[in-house]
Parts: C-alpha cells; structure tokens; sequence
C-alpha cells in the first residue's frame, strides 16, 4: 500500500529568532510535520532577509524583537517575496507589539507558550492564505 500523499508541495516555513534553542525546537517541529517543510532558520534580520529572498517561503515565524528589527525585517520580507505571510512571535501581548507588526504587515501574532498545535494551525492557516495569493507557474498565467 502506497503512503498517502498530499496535494501540493508542503508549505515552506522560515523561522526568525535569536534565541537558539527556541530556533532548533520550533525547526524541530515544523520538520516533524508531513505538510510542513523547514526553509531555513535565522538568527538576525539580515540572515532572515537573505533566506526569505533565496527560499521563498510561504510563511515565516518572526521575532518581534529581532535583532536587525523585527518590523524591519518584516517590511523587507514582504517586499522581496509576494503573497509570504509574516506570523510575528513574541514574548509580548501587550497592544504596542501587536500594532507595530500589524503596521508593516505581519498577518498574524501569537504570544511565545503557546502550544505546537496552536502555532502550527497558524502556520497552515497562514499558509493557505499565501498559496491563494501566489499562483503557481503550473496553473498558467505569463510570466513578465
């Protein structure tokens, strides 16, 4: 019996945080999932900047303290991949935070403790709103 598949691609994920061993457990389990693939992990905004541009991915859990900036970084990344969404992550839930990232972009915000399967219904959520907004180059369409 063949193992099943999924429909498309697995969702490419870019973790962006100084801490790490928060990186390596956060790499940990967004590689654990079939679905989910790791595009790389960062520990500065220039490192996350550089990754986001060579690997595409089509969400990328960013410090909201990072070092470089984290509404920096976040600005920088949207420019330079179309239709990624920034899930901003921090230690912080205060309004401050939330809004500074909301200003730049970032589609989602969730508080560092919450639960993996928290985090990763984000990630997907996140995710399929990307492949909505980035038609495939299989599904047509010229390119400029």
């Amino acid at each position: 019996m063949t193992p099943p598949t999924t429909p498309r691609d697995p969702l490419r994920v870019l973790i962006c945080d100084d801490n790490t061993m928060l990186r390596a457990a956060l790499a940990d389990v967004v590689g654990a999932q079939p679905d989910l693939t790791l595009a790389g992990s960062a520990a500065n905004a220039d490192e996350a900047i550089r990754l986001a541009t060579a690997r595409r991915p089509h969400v990328v859990v960013l410090d909201v303290r990072f070092p470089g900036g984290g509404p920096y970084t976040a600005e920088q990344i949207l420019r330079a991949v179309p239709g990624v969404r920034i899930l901003a992550f921090s230690a912080y839930g205060d309004q401050g935070p939330r809004s500074e990232m909301a200003a730049v972009g970032a589609a989602g915000y969730l508080v560092k403790g919450i639960t993996n399967a928290r985090l990763l219904a984000e990630v997907r959520a996140l995710g399929a709103e990307a492949l909505k907004a980035t038609p495939r180059a299989s599904e047509g369409g010229a390119g400029a």
